[in-house]
């Protein structure tokens, strides 16, 4: 096949500024959310509230708890779909297969997925995305604009609506007479029991173990981590789905043309997304793995929901910050860490488990919760000023390089 038959990568001058910015702003987040993975065992980061904390180091826990987490992966799982629909579009318009492309493209993504959560760090997100932008090429790139949106709530409300039958199934098993009862709750202390002993071995493989030991344990964290995505990959595909939405639709390239939507999402989207995480949080701060009842289900679902809700207001009060002839140039110095979205991602992950791991510096359990984001506001400001200096010399990262040389099976001309 000639060259005149294949799609190249994007250059430059064809990316939309938004995308760049936005994914460099939700590389942010990320690492915001994940700090406290790469600092303490994984498990106890999914907890939500560390009932063990006081003070500043508790404040600073429920501010992330409340305005980070569950809010920044449901946004960079838009800027996915997004790309997927730049990349469709583009093939679309020059009349050039498209499939046979993206899955090589998902294909050589999982391979890094499983590089990066064996071999550096089990909280990889590239996996899911890989799995699911499988099922988004296969199942979603003929379905007409208009119905993304509705088959993105649909598929964000399944998982929601398997965890509060869970926890109501849960709530039933309680009632039941005490034979019955007494094997339901064995089991849910059996379950919280492994994850305790899961959380312990991390501290002991993460703390003090060697690179060996480190990365035997994360084996087994990885394969444990797949059975989240049997619950919340169709979370995950929904999210796919209202991204592509976003590029196919043109509100993220042209978001004059959809102001009203914008306006709805910064002043509506983020109250109602802020309620229902506040209300998440009073009902159960704290997660217990060895609990399932409607209350703690009832809970999960809005931190879910919530998130997603928060997200596409971050989205929007992005947009409208970039708009501004002022602060839009402030916002516009991400862009070239967003084009080195991967590069970035895997980045911090061999950063922080260096500095964090006992195979590395050994801090691991040493920086306070409250000085976690000073870190993370530095090694982000690092990766920007370096994002800069790379694009300033060369077209691609060295990771979206290889990503798109496996992808377009030719080699990228690499330096400007």
């Amino acid at each position: 096949m000639t060259q005149d038959h294949t799609l190249a990568p994007v250059g430059a001058s064809e990316r939309i500024r938004a995308l760049d910015a936005l994914r460099g702003f939700a590389l942010l987040g990320i690492l915001l959310m994940n700090i406290e993975g790469f600092v303490g065992p994984l498990m106890s980061s999914m907890t939500g509230l560390d009932s063990g904390l006081q003070g500043a180091d508790r404040s600073m826990d429920a501010a992330i708890y409340l305005l980070v987490q569950g809010k920044f992966f449901p946004l960079f799982s838009m800027l996915f779909g997004m790309g997927f629909a730049v990349m469709m579009m583009r093939a679309d318009a020059a009349g050039r297969p498209f499939l046979g492309l993206y899955l090589r493209r998902v294909g050589v993504l999982l391979l890094l997925g499983v590089g990066h959560a064996t071999l550096l760090w089990p909280g990889d997100i590239l996996v899911a995305y890989a799995l699911m932008g499988l099922v988004l090429g296969l199942c979603f790139r003929g379905t007409p604009r208009s119905r993304l949106p509705k088959w993105g709530i649909a598929l964000m409300l399944l998982p929601v609506v398997l965890t509060l039958l869970m926890g109501l199934l849960g709530t039933a098993m309680q009632a039941m007479p005490e034979e019955k009862r007494a094997g339901f709750e064995q089991a849910m202390a059996a379950q919280g029991a492994q994850i305790a002993a899961q959380v312990e071995a991390q501290r002991l493989a993460y703390g003090s173990g060697s690179y060996a030991e480190a990365t035997a344990q994360r084996v087994d964290d990885f394969v444990s981590m797949l059975g989240f995505i049997t619950i919340f990959g169709a979370f995950i595909l929904g999210l796919f789905l209202v991204g592509a939405w976003f590029t196919r639709s043109g509100a993220i390239a042209r978001p004059d043309e959809h102001a009203r939507l914008f306006r709805r999402l910064r002043w509506v989207a983020l109250p109602a997304g802020l309620a229902m995480v506040l209300a998440s949080y009073w009902l159960v701060p704290t997660m217990d793995f060895g609990r399932l009842d409607l209350t703690a289900s009832t809970a999960q679902s809005l931190q879910m929901l919530g998130g997603a809700v928060m997200a596409l207001a971050y989205l929007a009060w992005f947009v409208r910050g970039l708009q501004s002839p002022v602060l839009g140039r402030w916002l516009g110095l991400l862009a070239p860490a967003g084009r080195m979205a991967l590069t970035n991602y895997l980045m911090q992950s061999l950063v922080c488990t260096t500095v964090f791991y006992g195979y590395g510096l050994g801090y691991f359990e040493q920086l306070p919760r409250a000085w976690q984001p000073l870190f993370v506001f530095a090694l982000f400001g690092l990766q920007v000023a370096l994002s800069h200096w790379w694009l300033a010399r060369f077209r691609f990262g060295p990771m979206e390089w290889l990503w798109r040389a496996a992808t377009y099976l030719q080699l990228p001309p690499m330096r400007r």
